[in-house]
């Protein structure tokens, strides 16, 4: 079935629904935008029965004419609201690493984080997450969502983040650094270098790029990122389920 603009569908695996309002092109090849009615925008991969229509498994596909981009959206996709004024801050918070995990947050997401009235905190190292979660006492109408690097199985940061009960919930994204999560395109390389287990990840890669200093390193990365098409569908979606998260009714 061809994904018309405004076409209502389901995601078969999240349930999420929403109408099509776009699509986007990655490596890992095309994918549909999703507007619910909140206007909460997601990407899903255009694979085969990966969506309901009314109960019934479909396959959808690109149109052939490129959908007309909309000069409304915000870095995230989403719908934005001129002029409306930042929402009091909530309860929940969304707690990330380090300084370049929180830049990149708002940088994508900051407008759609102002009208939630999310704040985004640093945990300055995951190792400060249980000490937090005792000084904050996540619970109903104060949750907690944590974006963690490196989340992978067997990994300390998954052994760090687990059984922290119904008040928090953790999502993350493969890569060693937040770095790595922004599209090697955008930057104008064809890969992240490999660094061996043991060296400064971002000084290997600066010293293997020629960027000069992890600085001027951050420099290039953050610069390059200005919406979420500059980051990897990872990313984008472990963000977007913290943000779900931590606004929900309960």
């Amino acid at each position: 079935m061809i994904a018309e603009r405004d076409l209502v569908a389901e995601d078969a695996a999240s349930g999420f629904c929403g109408a099509v309002i776009g699509f986007d092109r990655t490596y890992d090849g095309d994918f549909v935008k999703l507007e619910d009615g909140r206007g909460r925008v997601r990407l899903f991969a255009l694979r085969e029965a990966a969506f309901l229509i009314d109960g019934q498994p479909v396959t959808l596909v690109r149109p052939t004419a490129a959908v007309p981009k909309q000069p409304t959206r915000s870095a995230s996709g989403s719908t934005r609201v001129e002029g409306a004024r930042a929402r009091v801050a909530r309860a929940s918070r969304i707690w990330v690493e380090g300084v370049h995990d929180a830049a990149i947050v708002e940088r994508v997401w900051g407008h759609d984080l102002r009208i939630e009235g999310v704040v985004v905190e640093q945990l300055e190292g995951l190792d400060h997450l249980a000490a937090r979660l005792t000084e904050f006492q996540p619970g109903p109408g104060s949750r907690v969502g944590v974006l963690v690097d490196h989340l992978v199985t067997g990994s300390k940061e998954t052994g760090l983040t687990t059984g922290l009960g119904p008040h928090v919930m953790v999502t993350g994204h493969p890569y060693i650094d937040v770095w790595q999560a922004v599209r090697p395109a955008v930057l104008s390389i064809p890969a992240w270098p490999e660094v061996p287990r043991g060296e400064d990840w971002k000084t290997g890669i600066c010293r293997r790029l020629r960027w000069g200093t992890p600085q001027e390193g951050w420099r290039r990365v953050y610069n390059a990122v200005d919406s979420y098409r500059d980051l990897e569908p990872h990313l984008i979606g472990a963000v977007e389920r913290l943000i779900d998260f931590v606004t929900e009714p309960e």
